[in-house]
């Protein structure tokens, strides 16, 4: 037992030597050292801080011109924008949808808003997202198409959707999600929510699904205070969604009319400022927080406690948070190092509870979830502030 308490101190040792620890190191700060004090006096001193304004429009041009889509949608907040995503791509009452088992819980949360079933899948050690392989042979032993839809053999239900998501903004394999799907007839629908800066093969995540949905929490790589967006290259997906997210709303001088059921999901304009500004700053913010995992890397390089995970070879990822496996034979020590770290201003915490482990979703389907149940017991993120790649 001395010796694993040894190697725990050896991990808190590491990260001292590389960070500053004189006050309380949070997770993920917001940092604001552009335009955001200019655009938003700019909202209040005209009055334009509620859903209109030209900074939502800006914000929205801005975001699709960065990621390199068609379209992009400003919404309230990324679960709001990943339930719209959802609704454009046909997902039904009934129908069940592949996600992570390991993730976020408004994955889950946004398939259940649709009256729709998740079914949790494993994830892969190489990405820490869905694992296209383990879900292909899992998808031969219970799935079968027919007329043109995939059907759980199990349970009698359409799979309509897969959406994978990209764990702490490491971008999964979507070359062979898109396969997958391809073969299944199930649309990809990309949770981005992290990945903002994130590239697959050269290519901003969010290009890879049908629609794709962003989130700008407060402790994002880049920040709207809350909010979200809309992601796809199909302008008629673009036009709905904008429609949807703001109350179905048909365009007239003084009517109320509205031809569907629509959300309340706009962003406000004094978001949209911040979002404007923030998106100014992202260049250099993604060279300081992967300055930061580089530094992280070689301090751990040959650590006998813990391995700092990396992105895949196919993929630049914006490291929004940091992490560390410990070595399988310390898992039982995980929450000791989270005391530990936590105890000497260092925050740390582990990765989210596996969806199936919630009392909410114990009934739903899955597969054998092995890999997400072995990083779920090893996995601890540290800090990983822009200004600590400084």
């Amino acid at each position: 037992m001395m010796d694993e308490v040894n190697k725990l101190s050896n991990v808190l040792d590491t990260l001292q030597a590389v960070l500053p620890t004189e006050h309380f190191l949070p997770l993920h700060e917001p940092l604001f050292r552009g335009n955001e004090n200019k655009y938003v006096k700019e909202c209040i001193d005209t009055g334009w801080v509620s859903s209109v304004g030209k900074f939502v429009d800006r914000f929205e041009e801005d975001l699709a011109a960065y990621t390199g889509v068609k379209r992009a949608v400003a919404v309230a907040n990324g679960t709001s924008a990943l339930h719209i995503c959802l609704i454009l791509a046909g997902v039904k009452p009934e129908d069940e949808v592949l996600v992570p088992a390991l993730t976020f819980i408004a994955t889950a949360n946004a398939v259940v808003y649709c009256q729709a079933v998740p079914h949790f899948v494993d994830s892969c050690y190489e990405t820490l997202g869905l694992d296209p392989d383990k879900l292909r042979d899992y998808l031969r032993e219970i799935a079968e198409i027919k007329n043109g839809a995939c059907y759980n053999r199990k349970t009698g239900r359409r799979i309509s959707a897969v959406v994978p998501m990209h764990t702490f903004g490491h971008p999964v394999d979507m070359d062979k999600v898109n396969a997958l799907a391809e073969e299944y007839h199930l649309v990809v629908v990309e949770d981005c929510a992290e990945s903002i800066g994130s590239f697959y093969k050269g290519k901003h995540t969010g290009n890879f699904g049908l629609v794709s949905a962003m989130s700008f929490n407060g402790n994002k790589t880049i920040t709207t205070g809350g909010g979200g967006a809309v992601l796809t290259n199909d302008d008629d997906m673009g036009k709905l969604a904008k429609h949807l997210t703001t109350q179905a709303k048909i365009p007239h001088k003084w009517e109320f009319r509205h031809d569907m059921v629509g959300y309340n999901y706009r962003m406000p304009n004094i978001n949209a400022a911040l979002g404007c500004a923030q998106l100014e700053e992202l260049p250099e913010f993604l060279a300081k927080k992967r300055a930061l995992a580089e530094k992280y890397r070689k301090v751990f390089e040959g650590n006998e406690s813990v391995d700092f995970f990396i992105e895949p070879d196919f993929a630049k990822s914006n490291y929004w948070f940091n992490a560390l496996l410990l070595k399988p034979e310390l898992a039982h020590m995980r929450d000791r190092l989270l005391a530990l770290l936590n105890d000497s201003n260092i925050m740390s915490r582990p990765i989210w509870n596996l969806m199936y482990t919630l009392e909410m979703y114990k009934d739903c389907p899955r597969m054998e979830c092995s890999t997400a149940e072995d990083v779920g017991r090893r996995l601890v993120n540290i800090p990983s502030s822009v200004v600590l790649g400084e």
